[in-house]
């Protein structure tokens, strides 16, 4: 899973936030001269250029993580006052984008303009209909834990400032949480949502603890005194916060967690950006989840019964799999170890793909981390790369730590889940050469604009099909239980899509959702459990998988057939992720010489 904070892709901030934005720059010529006309080339770089330098304004928390700051010691505002702000400046732009020519821009103009209309529709849509701020605080404690954990995880700036700026910030947390009280409907939150928010919300008080007290010694006698204050002041909010939510926001949560077919399908369309309809991914979904449970009853055969010549039953198919499955479970890490596993495993990954020469590899730097706890509950694993303002700095492959409060069922559940061969998996998906190289890759595109508006398929695509790719190439010497685990999170990833609209369009229950990811897709129980959780907290975002992937796997195939015997992985691979992280389509245009997809 990725997870970058954007001003567009709010996945742990809040979505419409500080209302500064300023009106558009108009060249109004001086004294009596007429306006100099300006072509739609001029135009919409003017505009692209307002959108990178106000719209940040609009989020502090967001600007310091896509790397531009200028306002990080400011905290978001979530006011009706600057709900309207936002609203205003969306419409603002959209009317300048409509008054464009996009026909007359260059291709990388008119895939640039495409994106920005599609999300500044999308926020208007998010703002007037879906209104997640009034029901979903989840977006809430996002910024409130990013708020300063993106000032403190990376070295951007001297740790002073960078120490005086939390300081700053944790000094309007009060007035922030209390705003956020003002916002939620409490009847219209979901009770999922709300109990996991009160489980996130005592993370920043880890960060504070973990981050910023450790550092403080460099700071003045002065300095340090404000800081210590600010800290204070933001612990009893939060303490504040955490009394309201355990006592009158969970108790009171009696929302709808599914959004439903109309609120599903439009909201799919923005996050995908892509042709497929809702009927037409899950027929596909249907159709790859059976071919794949038989391509993986193919290669379980030969692990468990390499003499076998009939067709069993379904039955005798499913424990023929389970059978193989469990020769993987056998091969587990200790409870305290995926951290250092996934470490070493990064290194064979990377030594693998320079050694295939299958894609460039950046130098940037990566660490492997334990997630932080304001961000647990959602995903056991996520990649967090640095803004494309930021670019050289750090990126956080984040693994969450098994919670203490298990018992050694739950924990070996978990465990035969993330098997070692499983953690290889999740390395190549979650780093090399899955997000990390893609989004390192990435940041180098000069479109700051495009950056802004990544496509979450086009990058979750990428990390499926990195998966894919590196088995097909032959690593770990073409384990057959390697290929085995690896189908198994493909299938995986296609029940994502399944039960994503199936969950918020058709009802589905907790206990048919639990039986097709335990028995359909091989899961263990906690990692079903976990995300039944999840399917109910992020509505569209399990579809970006399959749907990307799709795309990536399309691609491919329609590449070779027009390469021909030109086609390498090499030239491939760095052709598409050249073009920084456009929805597929687009990329689609780009690499085979078509026409640039119009709305």
């Amino acid at each position: 899973m990725h997870r970058r904070l954007t001003l567009f892709l709010p996945a742990i901030c809040a979505i419409f936030v500080t209302a500064c934005a300023s009106s558009p720059k108009v060249d109004t010529g001086s004294g009596n001269a007429k306006p100099t006309p300006r072509t739609d080339s001029a135009a919409f770089a003017a505009l692209a250029a307002d959108v990178v330098d106000q719209l940040p304004a609009l989020s502090p928390v967001s600007a310091t993580s896509l790397g531009d700051h200028r306002f990080d010691d400011q905290l978001d505002d979530v006011s009706p006052a600057a709900r309207a702000e936002a609203t205003a400046f969306y419409e603002q732009a959209l009317s300048r984008l409509a008054s464009i020519d996009v026909a007359e821009l260059t291709r990388s103009d008119q895939i640039d303009a495409a994106l920005l209309k599609k999300q500044l529709q999308s926020e208007l849509w998010k703002l007037a209909t879906l209104r997640e701020w009034e029901w979903n605080p989840l977006v809430y404690t996002g910024t409130a834990g990013s708020s300063v954990y993106a000032l403190m995880a990376r070295d951007f700036a001297p740790l002073s400032e960078r120490l005086m700026n939390a300081a700053a910030r944790l000094e309007q947390l009060p007035r922030f949480l209390e705003q956020v009280r003002g916002t939620l409907k409490i009847e219209n939150v979901p009770n999922v949502h709300a109990t996991t928010a009160a489980a996130q919300n005592r993370g920043v008080l880890s960060i504070i603890d973990a981050m910023i007290k450790p550092e403080m010694g460099v700071l003045s006698d002065a300095d340090r005194a404000q800081l210590e204050r600010a800290i204070d002041a933001a612990t009893a909010a939060i303490h504040t916060h955490q009394d309201w939510l355990d006592n009158t926001l969970v108790p009171g949560a009696k929302g709808e967690f599914r959004i439903g077919a109309e609120l599903f399908d439009r909201k799919l369309e923005y996050t995908l950006h892509s042709p497929l309809t809702r009927a037409e991914i899950r027929a596909r979904a249907q159709r790859e989840f059976d071919a794949v449970r038989a391509r993986m009853y193919d290669v379980a055969r030969q692990i468990v019964e390499p003499d076998a010549t009939e067709t069993p039953s379904e039955a005798t198919q499913q424990k023929i799999i389970e059978a193989g499955l469990a020769r993987a479970y056998a091969q587990v890490p200790g409870r305290d170890e995926i951290v250092a596993v996934a470490q070493s495993n990064l290194e064979e990954t990377t030594a693998f793909v320079r050694a295939k020469d299958l894609v460039e590899v950046p130098d940037d730097p990566i660490e492997i981390i334990l997630m932080p706890e304001f961000q647990r509950g959602v995903a056991v694993a996520y990649c967090d790369a640095p803004g494309p303002l930021d670019r050289g700095q750090q990126t956080f492959y984040a693994v969450a730590p098994l919670p203490e409060n298990w018992t050694d069922e739950q924990v070996a559940s978990f465990l035969r889940e993330y098997n070692l061969l499983s953690i290889q998996d999740l390395t190549i998906h979650e780093a090399m050469p899955g997000h990390f190289l893609q989004l390192a890759l990435s940041n180098r595109h000069p479109s700051v604009i495009r950056a802004m508006l990544a496509s979450g398929p086009f990058i979750e695509g990428w990390a499926v099909y990195a998966e894919r790719m590196m088995i097909d190439e032959g690593y770990l010497n073409n384990d057959p239980l390697m290929r085995l685990i690896n189908l198994k999170w493909y299938l995986r990833a296609i029940a994502n899509a399944i039960i994503d609209q199936a969950i918020h369009v058709d009802g589905m229950t907790r206990d048919e959702a639990m039986a097709l990811m335990t028995r359909g897709a091989f899961q263990e129980e906690r990692e079903a459990a976990g995300k039944w959780v999840r399917a109910q907290l992020s509505s569209t975002q399990l579809s970006t998988y399959f749907v990307g992937y799709q795309e990536h796997a399309d691609l491919r195939r329609e590449t070779e057939a027009a390469w021909g015997d030109e086609f390498t992985l090499r030239r491939y691979h760095d052709t598409v992720l050249s073009f920084g992280s456009p929805p597929g389509q687009f990329v689609r245009a780009q690499v085979l010489g078509l026409a640039i997809p119009r709305d």
